[in-house]
C-alpha cells in the first residue's frame, strides 16, 4: 500500500491570527517581526524600564533597566574572553534571575545561548559542551566586563540551540531568531496579553527547555514581571500576586493534591497554561475546579517547533480533552502514510516556529526536515475541526 501525504487545514473556531502571511515558500509567517531577539527586548527595556522584569520567588528582583545594565556587561565580559558573533555559550545555571542574566548576556554579545540542566550529570553536559563546540560555559560566577551590546543580528540567523535526546544521543536543535521571535509573538497572541504588566508565576525545576525560555522571553516583551520558583508549595505562589501561572499538568496536579487553592489564588490568577503531554478528562476538570475564574489552555510542543505548535483553548468542550489541541501562531498539519486520507498517519508540521535543522547533523536534518515540512516521528489522528491527537509516540532509541 502507497503512502499519501495530505495537509489538513486548522481549525477556524478558535485563535485566528489575522497578522500572518504566507510568503512565497509557502510558509505562514509574521509580518513586521523585529530583526532580532535582542531589538525586541531593547524596545521593552526602553518602555518599561522602571518595572520589575524578573523576580525570585521571595528572594531578589531586577527591574528592566537592571536587567539590562547587567546583562549587557555580561555580554562585555563575554567578549574580554574572546567570545565572537556566532559563538555557542552554555547556560548551566540555577533557576533564577543570574540565569535570566546569563542568557541575555549571550545574545547581547552576538553570541548563541546553548541551554543546560545543572541536574545532569557531567557526561551529558561535556557531551553538549562538546557537540556545541561551546566557548565557554556560564555555570557559577557570570564574566562581567565593559557593557556591550550587538544590534546587527537577523531573522534568519541561530539565535539559541537547544537540545534533545530522544534519538539516544544528544542532538542540537538550530532555532533562528525568526523561530523564536514567531513563538513569542504566538503565546502573547494566544493569551490575549496586553501591556499593562501581567505577573507570570512559572514554576519549573530548570529552565533548559525551549518552552520555558520563550515564556519567560514572551512575558519580557510585553512589559510583564518573570516570577521564577522551583518551589510546589502553593501556599508560597500565592504570595506572588500572579495573574498567570505556568507550570507542568504533573505538577500543578501534585501540588492540588496537597494543598488547597486560596480564594485569594482564584482571584488572582487570570491564565493558566499547563504544558505537556495530553491529559485526562478528569485532571482537567479538576484544575478548572480549583482555577473557575482563569482562562486555561494546554499547550504542546517540541524542540523542533520551539516548543510551540498546539493548544487546546479554553473554551473547548471536555470532549476535546485527551487530544494536544490544534495548531496555533502559523503551525500548519500534514499527515504522511498509507492511512493519511482517512486521517491517521505520522504527524509532519511546518511554520515560522520550525527549526532549521539539526546542528551538524546534514543527513538526520535531510531525513527530517523535507520541503518545509518537519516529520515529528509521531503517530497521530487529525478530526474534521483541526484538532490532533497523538497516538504513539516516536519510538526512543
Amino acid at each position: 500500500m502507497s503512502s499519501s501525504f495530505v495537509e489538513y487545514p486548522s481549525s477556524r473556531r478558535f485563535l485566528r491570527d489575522d497578522r500572518m502571511v504566507r510568503g512565497r515558500d509557502g510558509l505562514l509567517r509574521y509580518g513586521g517581526l523585529e530583526p532580532s531577539l535582542s531589538e525586541l527586548l531593547d524596545i521593552a527595556v526602553h518602555r518599561f524600564s522602571d518595572r520589575t522584569a524578573v523576580e525570585e520567588l521571595g528572594g531578589e528582583s531586577l527591574t528592566y533597566a537592571k536587567l539590562w545594565q547587567s546583562a549587557a556587561h555580561v555580554a562585555g565580559g563575554l567578549k574580554a574572553h574572546g567570545v565572537e558573533i556566532g559563538d555557542r555559550v552554555a547556560v548551566c545555571q540555577p533557576v533564577g534571575a543570574r540565569w535570566v542574566e546569563a542568557f541575555l548576556g549571550i545574545v547581547l554579545a552576538g553570541a548563541v545561548p546553548v541551554t543546560v540542566d545543572p541536574a545532569w550529570g557531567a557526561d551529558r553536559v561535556h557531551l553538549v559542551e562538546d557537540d556545541s563546540g561551546a566557548m565557554m560555559t556560564l555555570a557559577s560566577e557570570l564574566p562581567e566586563g565593559i557593557a556591550f551590546i550587538d544590534d546587527g543580528a537577523a531573522l534568519e540567523e541561530m539565535a539559541l540551540l537547544a537540545y534533545t535526546f530522544d534519538s539516544g544521543h544528544a542532538t542540537g536543535v538550530e532555532l533562528s531568531n525568526e523561530n523564536l521571535l514567531s513563538s513569542i509573538e504566538s503565546i502573547v497572541h494566544l493569551r490575549a496579553f496586553g501591556d499593562a504588566g501581567i505577573r507570570n508565576l512559572v514554576v519549573d525545576p530548570d529552565l533548559q527547555t525551549v518552552a520555558s525560555a520563550v515564556e519567560v522571553l514572551s512575558t519580557l516583551a510585553v512589559g510583564g514581571t518573570v516570577v521564577l520558583t522551583t518551589s510546589t508549595e502553593v501556599e508560597a505562589w500565592w504570595s506572588s500576586a500572579a495573574d498567570v501561572l505556568t507550570a507542568t499538568p504533573a505538577t500543578l496536579l501534585a501540588a492540588l493534591e496537597t494543598h488547597d487553592v486560596t480564594d485569594f489564588g482564584r482571584r488572582t490568577v487570570r491564565w493558566i497554561d499547563y504544558s505537556g503531554d495530553g491529559f485526562g478528562m478528569r485532571d482537567a476538570a479538576a484544575l478548572r475546579e480549583a482555577f473557575p475564574g482563569a482562562k486555561h489552555f494546554a499547550s504542546w510542543g517540541l524542540t523542533e517547533t520551539c516548543g510551540v505548535g498546539f493548544v487546546l483553548p479554553d473554551g473547548c468542550g471536555v470532549g476535546d480533552v485527551g487530544t494536544v489541541g490544534i495548531a496555533y501562531g502559523g503551525m500548519e498539519v500534514a499527515l504522511f502514510g498509507p492511512d493519511a486520507e482517512r486521517g491517521l498517519g505520522e504527524l509532519l508540521c511546518r511554520g515560522p516556529g520550525v527549526a532549521r535543522g539539526y546542528w551538524n547533523r546534514p543527513q538526520e536534518t535531510a531525513d527530517s526536515f523535507t520541503g518545509g515540512w518537519f516529520h515529528t516521528g509521531d503517530s497521530a489522528s487529525v478530526d474534521d475541526e483541526g484538532f490532533v491527537r497523538i497516538t504513539s509516540r516516536k519510538a526512543v532509541a
